[in-house]
Protein backbone atom coordinates (compact mmCIF):
# COMPACT_ATOMS: atom_id res chain seq x y z
CA UNK A 1 0.00 0.00 0.00
CA UNK A 2 1.13 3.49 -0.86
CA UNK A 3 0.25 6.91 0.13
CA UNK A 4 -1.23 9.09 -2.04
CA UNK A 5 1.61 11.45 -2.69
CA UNK A 6 -0.58 14.52 -3.39
CA UNK A 7 -0.74 15.21 0.37
CA UNK A 8 2.70 15.22 0.68
CA UNK A 9 2.31 18.79 -1.36
CA UNK A 10 0.06 20.08 1.33
CA UNK A 11 0.86 22.89 3.34
CA UNK A 12 2.56 20.85 6.54
CA UNK A 13 0.83 22.83 9.24
CA UNK A 14 -3.28 23.65 8.63
CA UNK A 15 -3.77 27.03 9.30
CA UNK A 16 -6.54 26.66 12.03
CA UNK A 17 -3.69 23.94 13.95
CA UNK A 18 -0.97 26.30 14.24
CA UNK A 19 -3.14 29.06 15.21
CA UNK A 20 -4.14 26.48 18.00
CA UNK A 21 -0.52 25.72 18.93
CA UNK A 22 0.20 29.08 19.19
CA UNK A 23 -2.64 30.12 21.51
CA UNK A 24 -2.00 27.04 23.97
CA UNK A 25 1.47 28.31 24.31
CA UNK A 26 0.52 31.79 24.76
CA UNK A 27 -1.81 30.53 27.73
CA UNK A 28 0.39 27.97 29.32
CA UNK A 29 3.13 30.85 30.05
CA UNK A 30 0.40 33.97 30.45
CA UNK A 31 -2.36 31.26 32.46
CA UNK A 32 -4.09 35.07 34.27
CA UNK A 33 -4.57 36.27 31.07
CA UNK A 34 -8.46 36.13 29.85
CA UNK A 35 -8.52 35.80 25.54
CA UNK A 36 -10.83 37.19 23.47
CA UNK A 37 -11.31 34.64 20.50
CA UNK A 38 -12.02 36.18 17.40
CA UNK A 39 -10.40 33.88 14.99
CA UNK A 40 -12.29 30.68 13.85
CA UNK A 41 -15.48 31.46 11.89
CA UNK A 42 -18.22 29.74 14.59
CA UNK A 43 -21.19 31.15 15.70
CA UNK A 44 -21.37 31.58 18.93
CA UNK A 45 -24.96 32.55 19.39
CA UNK A 46 -27.44 29.23 19.90
CA UNK A 47 -29.84 27.69 18.14
CA UNK A 48 -33.16 29.88 17.92
CA UNK A 49 -36.36 28.55 19.66
CA UNK A 50 -38.27 27.93 16.15
CA UNK A 51 -35.81 25.50 14.94
CA UNK A 52 -35.27 23.81 18.35
CA UNK A 53 -38.91 22.50 18.63
CA UNK A 54 -39.04 21.23 15.23
CA UNK A 55 -36.10 19.28 16.00
CA UNK A 56 -37.63 17.90 19.36
CA UNK A 57 -40.64 17.11 17.03
CA UNK A 58 -38.67 15.23 14.77
CA UNK A 59 -36.79 13.01 17.60
CA UNK A 60 -40.14 12.34 19.29
CA UNK A 61 -41.32 10.98 15.95
CA UNK A 62 -37.94 8.99 15.58
CA UNK A 63 -39.44 7.03 18.62
CA UNK A 64 -42.63 6.47 17.09
CA UNK A 65 -43.14 2.96 15.03
CA UNK A 66 -45.56 5.13 13.03
CA UNK A 67 -43.76 8.05 12.36
CA UNK A 68 -40.57 6.61 12.62
CA UNK A 69 -37.94 6.72 9.57
CA UNK A 70 -35.49 5.14 8.28
CA UNK A 71 -32.84 5.60 5.14
CA UNK A 72 -34.35 8.58 2.79
CA UNK A 73 -35.32 6.95 -0.50
CA UNK A 74 -33.67 9.37 -3.06
CA UNK A 75 -30.76 10.36 -0.47
CA UNK A 76 -30.64 13.55 -1.68
CA UNK A 77 -32.86 15.65 0.94
CA UNK A 78 -36.88 14.93 1.98
CA UNK A 79 -39.32 16.91 -0.33
CA UNK A 80 -40.49 19.27 2.53
CA UNK A 81 -36.70 20.29 3.25
CA UNK A 82 -36.31 20.45 -0.67
CA UNK A 83 -39.07 23.00 -0.92
CA UNK A 84 -38.94 24.74 2.06
CA UNK A 85 -35.24 26.29 -0.13
CA UNK A 86 -36.89 26.64 -3.36
CA UNK A 87 -39.44 28.68 -1.17
CA UNK A 88 -36.20 30.84 0.20
CA UNK A 89 -34.70 31.28 -2.96
CA UNK A 90 -38.27 32.37 -4.80
CA UNK A 91 -38.41 35.41 -1.58
CA UNK A 92 -35.38 37.11 -3.62
CA UNK A 93 -36.47 35.97 -7.35
CA UNK A 94 -34.71 32.96 -7.92
CA UNK A 95 -36.55 30.00 -9.36
CA UNK A 96 -35.17 26.11 -8.07
CA UNK A 97 -36.71 22.53 -8.83
CA UNK A 98 -37.06 20.45 -6.13
CA UNK A 99 -35.18 18.10 -8.29
CA UNK A 100 -32.18 20.24 -8.68
CA UNK A 101 -31.65 20.56 -4.50
CA UNK A 102 -29.56 18.54 -3.12
CA UNK A 103 -29.22 18.81 1.28
CA UNK A 104 -26.38 18.14 2.68
CA UNK A 105 -24.22 18.21 6.26
CA UNK A 106 -22.72 21.51 5.43
CA UNK A 107 -21.01 23.30 2.05
CA UNK A 108 -17.86 22.36 3.19
CA UNK A 109 -18.13 18.60 2.88
CA UNK A 110 -19.18 19.51 -1.22
CA UNK A 111 -17.40 21.71 -2.07
CA UNK A 112 -14.54 19.23 -1.17
CA UNK A 113 -16.36 16.28 -2.24
CA UNK A 114 -17.26 18.16 -5.86
CA UNK A 115 -13.73 17.41 -7.23
CA UNK A 116 -14.47 13.65 -6.87
CA UNK A 117 -16.49 14.16 -10.20
CA UNK A 118 -13.88 16.14 -12.16
CA UNK A 119 -11.18 14.65 -14.84
CA UNK A 120 -7.67 13.68 -15.01
CA UNK A 121 -5.90 17.56 -15.70
CA UNK A 122 -8.26 19.25 -14.14
CA UNK A 123 -7.25 22.97 -14.06
CA UNK A 124 -9.26 24.50 -10.84
CA UNK A 125 -8.65 28.81 -10.79
CA UNK A 126 -9.10 29.78 -7.69
CA UNK A 127 -9.19 33.20 -6.10
CA UNK A 128 -6.30 34.41 -3.93
CA UNK A 129 -6.94 34.61 -0.70
CA UNK A 130 -9.52 31.61 -0.71
CA UNK A 131 -10.92 28.95 1.96
CA UNK A 132 -8.21 26.62 2.02
CA UNK A 133 -10.66 23.58 1.40
CA UNK A 134 -10.89 24.92 -2.24
CA UNK A 135 -7.19 24.54 -2.55
CA UNK A 136 -6.48 21.89 -0.46
CA UNK A 137 -8.83 19.74 -2.12
CA UNK A 138 -7.66 19.73 -5.02
CA UNK A 139 -4.00 19.37 -4.69
CA UNK A 140 -5.33 15.99 -2.83
CA UNK A 141 -7.03 15.03 -6.21
CA UNK A 142 -3.91 15.62 -8.30
CA UNK A 143 -5.08 18.88 -10.00
CA UNK A 144 -3.71 21.58 -11.21
CA UNK A 145 -4.46 25.25 -9.34
CA UNK A 146 -3.78 28.61 -10.50
CA UNK A 147 -4.96 31.63 -8.61
CA UNK A 148 -6.77 35.06 -9.66
CA UNK A 149 -5.81 37.92 -7.77
CA UNK A 150 -7.72 39.65 -5.10
CA UNK A 151 -5.77 42.54 -3.50
CA UNK A 152 -6.44 46.03 -2.22
CA UNK A 153 -6.32 47.50 -5.67
CA UNK A 154 -9.69 46.00 -6.86
CA UNK A 155 -11.17 45.22 -3.12
CA UNK A 156 -10.49 42.24 -2.88
CA UNK A 157 -12.63 41.09 -5.30
CA UNK A 158 -10.75 39.28 -8.26
CA UNK A 159 -11.77 39.09 -11.91
CA UNK A 160 -10.83 36.65 -14.68
CA UNK A 161 -7.88 37.10 -17.04
CA UNK A 162 -9.70 36.43 -20.74
CA UNK A 163 -5.50 35.09 -21.57
CA UNK A 164 -6.13 32.08 -18.90
CA UNK A 165 -8.13 28.86 -19.21
CA UNK A 166 -9.72 27.21 -16.43
CA UNK A 167 -12.07 24.14 -16.52
CA UNK A 168 -12.90 24.53 -12.81
CA UNK A 169 -13.75 28.18 -10.98
CA UNK A 170 -14.51 28.69 -7.51
CA UNK A 171 -15.96 31.73 -6.04
CA UNK A 172 -17.24 32.36 -2.44
CA UNK A 173 -19.49 35.33 -2.21
CA UNK A 174 -20.13 37.16 0.52
CA UNK A 175 -16.31 36.08 0.37
CA UNK A 176 -14.89 34.08 3.17
CA UNK A 177 -12.05 35.37 4.13
CA UNK A 178 -12.40 39.13 2.81
CA UNK A 179 -15.68 39.95 3.33
CA UNK A 180 -16.08 41.21 -0.36
CA UNK A 181 -19.16 40.81 -2.00
CA UNK A 182 -19.19 40.47 -5.86
CA UNK A 183 -21.80 43.00 -7.39
CA UNK A 184 -24.11 41.37 -10.35
CA UNK A 185 -21.72 43.24 -13.22
CA UNK A 186 -18.90 41.48 -11.58
CA UNK A 187 -20.28 37.88 -11.14
CA UNK A 188 -21.64 38.47 -15.09
CA UNK A 189 -18.22 38.64 -16.54
CA UNK A 190 -17.86 35.66 -14.32
CA UNK A 191 -20.56 33.83 -15.99
CA UNK A 192 -19.53 34.87 -19.59
CA UNK A 193 -15.73 33.79 -18.99
CA UNK A 194 -16.80 30.05 -17.74
CA UNK A 195 -19.03 30.30 -20.35
CA UNK A 196 -16.59 30.84 -22.90
CA UNK A 197 -13.91 28.25 -21.37
CA UNK A 198 -16.19 25.42 -21.17
CA UNK A 199 -16.00 25.66 -17.61
CA UNK A 200 -17.70 25.13 -14.28
CA UNK A 201 -18.32 27.72 -11.41
CA UNK A 202 -18.35 25.98 -7.61
CA UNK A 203 -20.27 29.41 -6.01
CA UNK A 204 -20.40 29.32 -2.47
CA UNK A 205 -23.49 31.09 -0.71
CA UNK A 206 -22.46 29.79 2.72
CA UNK A 207 -22.65 33.48 3.86
CA UNK A 208 -25.36 34.71 1.61
CA UNK A 209 -27.93 35.74 4.54
CA UNK A 210 -25.32 38.64 6.03
CA UNK A 211 -25.84 40.68 2.47
CA UNK A 212 -28.82 43.40 3.26
CA UNK A 213 -28.45 45.31 0.25
CA UNK A 214 -31.12 44.37 -1.87
CA UNK A 215 -28.96 45.00 -5.29
CA UNK A 216 -26.38 42.94 -4.22
CA UNK A 217 -26.68 39.06 -5.48
CA UNK A 218 -27.39 36.39 -3.07
CA UNK A 219 -27.31 33.37 -5.38
CA UNK A 220 -24.53 33.00 -8.95
CA UNK A 221 -28.87 31.92 -10.31
CA UNK A 222 -29.90 35.68 -10.07
CA UNK A 223 -27.29 36.10 -12.97
CA UNK A 224 -28.17 35.47 -16.94
CA UNK A 225 -26.85 32.29 -18.28
CA UNK A 226 -25.54 31.07 -14.86
CA UNK A 227 -27.89 27.90 -14.89
CA UNK A 228 -25.68 26.25 -17.53
CA UNK A 229 -22.49 26.72 -16.07
CA UNK A 230 -22.92 26.43 -11.98
CA UNK A 231 -23.32 24.65 -8.86
CA UNK A 232 -24.21 26.61 -5.90
CA UNK A 233 -23.58 25.58 -2.04
CA UNK A 234 -25.21 27.26 0.86
CA UNK A 235 -24.80 26.51 4.39
CA UNK A 236 -26.97 26.75 7.23
CA UNK A 237 -23.60 26.91 9.81
CA UNK A 238 -23.60 30.72 9.30
CA UNK A 239 -27.43 31.71 8.81
CA UNK A 240 -28.71 29.96 11.47
CA UNK A 241 -25.98 28.42 13.53
CA UNK A 242 -25.69 24.91 12.59
CA UNK A 243 -21.95 24.82 13.02
CA UNK A 244 -22.55 22.02 15.32
CA UNK A 245 -25.87 20.57 13.54
CA UNK A 246 -24.48 20.11 10.03
CA UNK A 247 -26.85 21.08 7.35
CA UNK A 248 -26.79 22.59 4.24
CA UNK A 249 -27.68 22.18 0.33
CA UNK A 250 -26.22 22.06 -2.96
CA UNK A 251 -28.44 23.56 -6.11
CA UNK A 252 -27.29 21.87 -9.28
CA UNK A 253 -29.35 23.03 -12.14
CA UNK A 254 -30.40 20.18 -15.10
CA UNK A 255 -29.30 22.36 -17.62
CA UNK A 256 -25.55 21.92 -16.44
CA UNK A 257 -23.78 19.28 -18.44
CA UNK A 258 -19.96 18.50 -19.20
CA UNK A 259 -18.20 16.15 -21.30
CA UNK A 260 -16.52 12.90 -21.00
CA UNK A 261 -13.06 11.79 -22.13
CA UNK A 262 -14.64 10.28 -24.95
CA UNK A 263 -16.52 13.02 -25.73
CA UNK A 264 -19.94 12.45 -24.65
CA UNK A 265 -22.38 15.15 -22.70
CA UNK A 266 -23.86 14.33 -19.98
CA UNK A 267 -26.31 15.97 -16.79
CA UNK A 268 -23.53 16.54 -14.26
CA UNK A 269 -26.52 16.23 -11.63
CA UNK A 270 -26.42 12.97 -12.77
CA UNK A 271 -22.95 12.30 -11.72
CA UNK A 272 -23.19 13.96 -8.66
CA UNK A 273 -26.07 11.81 -7.68
CA UNK A 274 -24.50 8.61 -8.73
CA UNK A 275 -21.13 9.77 -6.24
CA UNK A 276 -23.40 10.82 -3.33
CA UNK A 277 -25.41 7.35 -3.89
CA UNK A 278 -21.56 5.32 -3.21
CA UNK A 279 -20.57 7.91 -0.79
CA UNK A 280 -23.37 9.44 1.37
CA UNK A 281 -26.13 8.39 3.30
CA UNK A 282 -27.96 11.08 3.77
CA UNK A 283 -28.77 14.05 6.66
CA UNK A 284 -30.80 12.63 9.60
CA UNK A 285 -34.38 13.22 9.91
CA UNK A 286 -34.19 15.64 13.07
CA UNK A 287 -32.10 17.76 11.69
CA UNK A 288 -33.93 18.20 8.24
CA UNK A 289 -36.66 18.70 10.56
CA UNK A 290 -34.55 21.56 12.33
CA UNK A 291 -33.69 22.55 8.69
CA UNK A 292 -36.75 23.51 7.36
CA UNK A 293 -37.66 25.35 10.15
CA UNK A 294 -35.14 28.04 9.63
CA UNK A 295 -36.92 29.00 6.72
CA UNK A 296 -40.68 29.20 8.17
CA UNK A 297 -41.81 33.19 9.25
CA UNK A 298 -40.88 32.68 12.49
CA UNK A 299 -37.51 30.68 12.02
CA UNK A 300 -36.36 33.65 9.56
CA UNK A 301 -37.65 36.19 12.04
CA UNK A 302 -35.39 34.72 15.26
CA UNK A 303 -32.52 34.16 12.82
CA UNK A 304 -32.38 37.42 11.46
CA UNK A 305 -32.44 38.67 14.94
CA UNK A 306 -28.87 36.46 15.28
CA UNK A 307 -27.89 37.86 12.18
CA UNK A 308 -28.13 41.62 13.49
CA UNK A 309 -26.27 40.44 16.51
CA UNK A 310 -23.47 39.41 14.70
CA UNK A 311 -23.60 42.22 12.27
CA UNK A 312 -23.76 44.90 14.99
CA UNK A 313 -20.40 43.16 16.56
CA UNK A 314 -19.07 43.91 13.23
CA UNK A 315 -19.81 47.53 12.86
CA UNK A 316 -18.01 48.29 16.27
CA UNK A 317 -15.14 46.39 14.71
CA UNK A 318 -15.22 48.56 11.26
CA UNK A 319 -15.76 51.76 13.40
CA UNK A 320 -12.83 51.14 15.23
CA UNK A 321 -11.02 50.34 12.30
CA UNK A 322 -12.50 53.40 10.61
CA UNK A 323 -11.30 56.17 13.70
CA UNK A 324 -7.33 54.14 13.62
CA UNK A 325 -7.07 54.55 9.43
CA UNK A 326 -6.84 51.25 8.64
CA UNK A 327 -8.06 50.10 5.77
CA UNK A 328 -10.28 46.83 5.17
CA UNK A 329 -13.25 44.74 3.77
CA UNK A 330 -15.98 43.15 4.56
CA UNK A 331 -18.31 43.98 7.90
CA UNK A 332 -21.20 45.25 5.92
CA UNK A 333 -22.47 42.57 4.17
CA UNK A 334 -20.26 39.51 5.94
CA UNK A 335 -19.10 38.53 9.83
CA UNK A 336 -15.52 38.89 8.79
CA UNK A 337 -13.15 41.74 8.94
CA UNK A 338 -10.47 41.46 6.48
CA UNK A 339 -7.64 44.31 7.74
CA UNK A 340 -4.60 45.41 6.46
CA UNK A 341 -2.28 44.70 8.96
CA UNK A 342 -1.03 48.27 11.16
CA UNK A 343 2.92 49.34 10.56
CA UNK A 344 3.79 46.98 7.70
CA UNK A 345 3.89 43.82 10.06
CA UNK A 346 3.38 40.26 8.06
CA UNK A 347 0.24 38.90 9.47
CA UNK A 348 1.88 36.10 11.66
CA UNK A 349 3.91 38.97 13.29
CA UNK A 350 0.77 40.60 13.74
CA UNK A 351 -0.93 37.72 15.14
CA UNK A 352 1.54 37.38 18.21
CA UNK A 353 1.29 41.46 18.66
CA UNK A 354 -2.46 41.08 18.93
CA UNK A 355 -2.26 37.97 20.95
CA UNK A 356 0.44 39.11 23.37
CA UNK A 357 -0.59 43.22 23.44
CA UNK A 358 -4.30 42.78 23.19
CA UNK A 359 -4.93 39.44 24.44
CA UNK A 360 -7.11 38.43 20.75
CA UNK A 361 -7.03 35.94 18.80
CA UNK A 362 -7.16 36.80 15.55
CA UNK A 363 -6.54 34.82 12.39
CA UNK A 364 -3.49 36.03 10.29
CA UNK A 365 -4.14 36.26 6.64
CA UNK A 366 -0.87 34.29 5.03
CA UNK A 367 -3.18 31.52 5.86
CA UNK A 368 -4.93 32.19 2.92
CA UNK A 369 -2.80 32.76 0.07
CA UNK A 370 -0.11 35.17 -0.56
CA UNK A 371 -2.63 38.10 -1.02
CA UNK A 372 -2.79 37.72 2.54
CA UNK A 373 0.50 38.16 3.33
CA UNK A 374 -0.37 41.25 5.14
CA UNK A 375 -4.24 41.31 5.94
CA UNK A 376 -5.59 39.67 9.16
CA UNK A 377 -9.27 38.61 9.68
CA UNK A 378 -11.58 39.27 12.53
CA UNK A 379 -14.54 37.62 12.66
CA UNK A 380 -18.00 39.06 13.98
CA UNK A 381 -18.78 35.93 16.55
CA UNK A 382 -18.34 36.85 20.05
CA UNK A 383 -20.16 38.99 22.37
CA UNK A 384 -21.52 43.02 22.46
CA UNK A 385 -19.31 42.99 25.70
CA UNK A 386 -16.07 41.33 24.25
CA UNK A 387 -16.20 42.68 20.94
CA UNK A 388 -16.05 46.42 22.24
CA UNK A 389 -13.11 44.99 24.81
CA UNK A 390 -11.29 43.95 21.64
CA UNK A 391 -11.41 46.69 20.40
CA UNK A 392 -10.07 48.99 23.32
CA UNK A 393 -7.55 46.47 23.50
CA UNK A 394 -6.60 47.12 20.22
CA UNK A 395 -6.56 51.30 20.10
CA UNK A 396 -4.26 51.00 23.13
CA UNK A 397 -1.54 48.71 22.08
CA UNK A 398 -1.27 50.55 18.75
CA UNK A 399 -0.81 53.73 20.64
Amino acid sequence: MKINENFSRLEKNYLFIEIAKRVKAYETAHPDVSLIRMGIGDVTRPIVPAVIEAMKKGVDEMGDPKTFKGYEDSGTGYDFLKQAVASYYQSFGVTVALDEIRINDGAKSDTGNIVDVFGKGTVALITDPAYPVYVDTNIMAGNTVIYADSTEENGFAAMPDPNVRADVIYLCSPNNPTGSVYTKEQLKIWVDYAKENDAVIIFDAAYEAFISDPTLPRSIFEIEGARTCAVEMCSLSKTAGFTGMRCGYTVIPNELTAKTESGDTVRLSEIWNRRQGSKFNGVSYPVQCAAAAVFTEEGLKQIRENIAYYQNNAKIIGDTLDALGIFYTGGKHSPYIWMKCPRGMDSWTFFDFLLDQAHVVGTPGAGFGKNGTHFFRLTAFNTPENTKRAMENLKNALK
